[in-house]
């Protein structure tokens, strides 16, 4: 890890956590609109169409689903594959201009395929690709066997995988849409939103943007958000404008000036994320909101669920069965601690599950 040798003060766990709690919008409902959530978020992890909405529950008052199936609706947000090569919903102008910032990273995946793209023109693949989605929205399927019929004897895989790589397609709706979700269709963000991609951008704007929604943090947390590497560079040149902490390990840490470090004794209410919770996933060092004993337990193999988080901390999983909420805390919860978390189970339900009658029962503790 980069060492600082300057004095800067120490942030320890549980500042860190009530900071980035603060930026994620999860020590208090906000009254922002789903669509100025999304932006200043820098999207949502989207691996699965419902993920958006509950982390969207989770963090706005008043929340309701039609207000982001609307936005996808009018291709105002759109879901597309950027940070980490995951499924994120952006905003529309987020698309724009995060997806040719992280190409590099889609390059970079590109190489893990290049045994089966053998004899493969890369960039008659992105023409063809490109013209095949913008007559008309296909499946990863139809996508696969059009190029297949170009490349015989190519990977029908990887012929998909290079196109999605090359180019940035979206899924179209219905996909997306709450409660009548379509399988995944694909064209190309400019054809979708009817207006160029921008040029690649300085990196600049994003460092101080994914602080202010996961600050404070270090090179190497953003690099790990973003899935790129060599943003140093970015942070030097940003440097006179920014504070700078360590954490107790004395990694160096940069912050926005007037962004919101609560005191560490500020009550972080209990909050009932999705899998893959950007919260979770942000930073190269993840204790600030996964203590150590809970690695890895919020996922088992290639299933991820559905996390609480207790203090501001991961504190267990749930899951919604056909008639309930279940809760299932990986340590004893104090008879105050459940109430709390049952309360903000009765908020989610009925922000996503209107008039539907759900039980909320805690089960069995989660072992190792």
């Amino acid at each position: 890890m980069t060492k600082t040798t300057t004095s800067a003060p120490v942030l320890g766990i549980r500042a860190l956590n009530r900071a980035t709690l603060d930026r994620q919008l999860l020590l208090r409902r906000s009254g922002l609109s789903a669509k100025a959530a999304v932006g200043h978020l820098l999207g949502l992890q989207a691996q699965n169409v419902k993920p958006p909405y509950h982390a969207l529950a989770a963090r706005l008052d008043g929340f309701t689903p039609e207000a982001l199936s609307r936005l996808m609706a009018d291709r105002e947000v759109v879901r597309i594959v950027t940070m980490r090569s995951t499924i994120h919903t952006h905003t529309a102008e987020d698309c724009l201009t995060l997806r040719p910032l992280v190409q590099p990273a889609r390059d970079r995946e590109l190489t893990n395929f290049r045994k089966g793209l053998d004899g493969v023109d890369l960039d008659r693949l992105a023409v063809l690709a490109r013209e095949l989605v913008e007559a008309e929205p296909r499946t990863m399927k139809q996508l696969r066997e059009a190029l297949l019929a170009e490349w015989p004897d190519a990977d029908p895989l990887s012929l998909a995988i290079a196109a999605r790589c090359k180019l940035p397609l979206v899924q179209v709706t219905p996909r997306g849409l709450w409660g009548s979700s379509g399988q995944v269709a694909l064209t190309t963000a400019e054809h979708w939103l009817g207006r160029p991609a921008e040029p690649v951008p300085a990196p600049d704007a994003t460092v101080l943007r994914y602080l202010a929604a996961f600050g404070p943090a270090s090179v190497k947390d953003m690099q790990t958000w973003a899935g790129l590497t060599r943003l140093r560079e970015a942070f030097e040149r940003l440097r006179p404008q920014l504070l700078t902490f360590r954490d107790e390990n004395g990694v160096e840490l940069f912050d926005l000036p007037d962004a919101p470090r609560p005191a560490e004794d500020t009550p972080a209410p209990p909050r009932l994320l999705p899998e893959f919770d950007n919260l979770l996933l942000s930073h190269a060092d993840r204790t600030r909101v996964v203590p150590k004993e809970y690695w890895g337990r919020s996922w088992q193999g290639n299933q991820a669920y559905c996390t609480l988080l207790v203090d501001g901390f991961l504190a267990g999983v749930w899951r919604l069965t056909a008639d309930a909420l279940v809760v299932e805390p990986f340590g004893r919860l104090t008879r105050a601690q459940r109430e709390d978390v049952t309360a903000e189970g009765e908020r989610m339900l009925g922000s996503l599950h209107p008039g539907t009658p759900y039980d909320i029962r805690f089960g069995t503790v989660v072992g190792k």
